[in-house]
Order: structure tokens, then C-alpha cells, then sequence
């Protein structure tokens, strides 16, 4: 999923959360209350009351609008924040800095941040149940001449860096034998790259959802889907390795990222709140909201064999790119902190 801007402090507004606590007889409209890792319940863990997490807030999943919706955290004996970015990589960083705890980035952002030799992990996936549905997408202009990627050389590209779009347009212009040396990569954060492609300085734009959704409906065209084989749909959930060295930190931050998956799974069970979340977050439209919700069905799983495989060709195609510098082994940057098996769709409750 979505991605971020370089300067740590442009993630304005740690905002703490509210909400009415939600008993599990209303399960069918909220989430219920979660107990903790260990079964014996949050409110066993006294020690955690000292402890604020501090979630980054990947713009465009509506992750903070939905644990206010659902009340997820309000039992929680630690409080949590949620930091605002715009993409990825600068998430990578405040985790690595300890200025964030948790949070979602797409597949290209634990590479780059890795071969920077940030100190984060990878510690689960936000596994996309929809994989025939992508979540970004490669755009170009109403009325562009350009219908094939293999148009794209000699074109400019606009291209939030480091992102998982970066990775979509490597993974792209690879798929009909370019390389980023046959085309322009113009580097933008998202709010700058959709000024440079509605006003014609690029000629074509990677990017996630909502901003291609919108896009389309603006009359955009599709040039290619952000879908296997040159895709991944899915995301990473990153944390600060000093947190997770810490035992009982640890088990603490377990049992938020517990929270956040129980979140998602009972988002995709309420659509039209799930979009109404995302509306009010982003400050979108209801319809755009709805026309981006699909492709965010999501599921928080532990990482595998499998990720580990697809994000390690992933580095190892950004090295042979030239678009990073150092080999990443992606084994070396994961530490689960989910069970092996673990499905939040049937999530631990306290009833």
C-alpha cells in the first residue's frame, strides 16, 4: 500500500485516539476488544501502561479513521498515536529512528531503507485478498498518444522515489526490455507529481490509489496495472528494532499490530464504512473513496517463504538498476512478530 516525504517532521500531528468502546455483542457493526499475545488479556499487562506507540499512518488506507470507527484501541492499556506521511521511505526512516513504533509501506521502501542500512524490520504483511485488483497503477494524460510501455522511451515518468510505484515502473519498463536509462524517472513526491502530470510537465505517473483512481475519473487512461508478474499487491508492516529488542516492548507492540489486523478484517465486512473512513482521512470525495476501497481489502499475516522471495528479486532488480547501491538480503530484515499461521480474520476477542 501507499508511501512518504523526506523531512521527518512534514508527518504532522501525532493525534491521540478517542472513541467509544465497542462490546463484543455489537461485533456485527464494531470491532470487539482484543485480548493480548500471551490469551490472558491486555488489561494483565500493567507494565504496558507506560508505553504511547507511535503508528505511521500510511496516506490512503485509513487506518486511523477505522481504529476510531471501531474503537480498537480503546481498551488498550498503552496509548497510541498515529504519525501522518505521504509514502513510504521517510516512514522507513522514523522507524528506524525510533520516531515511529509501526507502520505500512509498500514493497519497494523496507529495500531501499535496507540498503541505506536503516535499522527496522519487517515484521509482517498486509496480504491483499483481491490480487486481481490493483492498488497502483501506471497513468498517462486524457488524449496521451502513448498506448503501449513500450512508449514510455524517452518519456518522463513521474515517480514518488523509493516507493512501491518506483518499483512498479522498474518492474514495468523491465516487462518490454527498457531499462530507468531509456526514460526520464522525474522524481516527485505524490501532491507535486499530481501538479506536474494535470498540468503536462510528465508524461505518465506511477502511482497508488486513491490519487490513480482519481486520476481516471479525471479522464487518465491506464497504461499498465500495478498486477503480478510485474507487481506485488500486497504491503509490509515495519517497526523500530530498538522496540523489538526490547521483551516486553515487544509483546506489547504484538499486540498493537494484533489490533491493527482485527481493524482491517472487520473493514472488508463493512465496506461503506471502511469508505467512509478513508473519505473523511484523505478529505476525498465519498465516491473516489469507494472506488479505491476494493483494491485495500487486506489481511495481516505473517510474513513467508514467499514474500521473503518476491521482495528479495525485487532489491536485487533495483541493484541491477543502478537504483540502489547495496546488496539487501531481505531474510536479514525480517523478524515476525505474528505466530506462523496466524489469521486475523478470526481475531482473539475478550467477550
Amino acid at each position: 500500500m501507499p508511501r512518504r516525504s523526506p523531512r521527518i517532521a512534514a508527518a504532522a500531528g501525532l493525534l491521540a485516539l478517542g472513541g467509544t468502546l465497542v462490546a463484543c455483542a455489537s461485533t456485527s457493526e464494531a470491532a470487539a476488544p482484543l485480548s493480548s499475545p500471551s490469551g490472558s488479556g491486555a488489561a494483565d499487562h500493567p507494565e504496558w501502561e507506560k508505553y504511547t506507540f507511535t503508528i505511521g499512518d500510511n496516506s490512503g488506507d485509513g487506518s486511523e479513521e477505522l481504529a476510531k470507527t471501531t474503537g480498537v484501541f480503546d481498551n488498550a492499556p498503552y496509548k497510541v498515536k498515529f504519525a501522518r506521511f505521504t509514502y513510504g521511505p521517510p516512514l522507513v526512516q522514523a522507524a528506524a529512528s525510533g520516531d515511529i513504533d509501526l507502520g505500512s509501506v509498500g514493497d519497494v521502501p523496507p529495500i531501499t531503507g535496507a540498503a541505506k542500512e536503516y535499522g527496522f524490520k519487517v515484521v509482517a504483511v498486509n496480504r491483499s485478498l483481491r490480487p486481481t485488483q490493483a492498488n497502483e497503477n501506471i497513468v498517462v494524460p486524457k488524449g496521451s498518444a502513448l498506448k503501449t510501455l513500450a512508449d514510455l522511451r524517452g518519456r518522463k515518468i513521474a515517480v514518488p522515489q523509493g516507493s512501491s510505484a518506483h518499483g512498479l515502473a522498474l518492474n514495468a519498463l523491465k516487462s518490454v526490455g527498457l531499462t530507468p536509462k531509456d526514460v526520464k524517472l522525474v522524481f516527485l513526491d505524490p501532491a507535486a507529481a499530481a501538479t506536474a502530470f494535470n498540468t503536462g510537465k510528465v508524461d505518465a505517473w506511477s502511482i497508488w490509489n486513491p490519487q490513480s483512481a482519481i486520476a481516471v475519473k479525471n479522464g487518465a487512461r491506464i497504461l499498465a496495472k500495478g498486477l503480478p508478474p510485474i507487481d506485488q499487491t500486497s504491503s509490509y508492516y515495519v517497526a523500530s528494532a530498538s522496540s523489538l529488542d526490547d521483551r516486553t516492548k515487544r509483546a506489547a507492540l504484538t499486540d498493537v499490530l494484533r489490533r491493527l489486523a482485527h481493524e482491517f478484517a472487520w473493514a472488508i465486512r463493512h465496506e461503506d464504512k471502511y469508505a467512509q473512513a478513508l473519505s473523511k482521512e484523505e478529505g476525498i470525495p465519498l465516491d473516489d473513496a469507494k472506488a479505491s476501497v476494493a483494491a485495500f481489502e487486506t489481511r495481516v499475516t505473517p510474513v513467508v517463504e514467499s514474500d521473503i522471495a518476491a521482495e528479495q528479486k525485487l532489491a536485487d532488480a533495483f541493484l541491477e538498476a543502478g537504483q540502489i547501491t547495496k546488496k539487501v538480503d531481505v531474510s536479514s530484515i525480517t523478524d515476525n512478530l505474528l505466530p506462523a499461521g496466524y489469521d486475523s480474520s478470526k481475531p482473539e476477542v475478550a467477550s
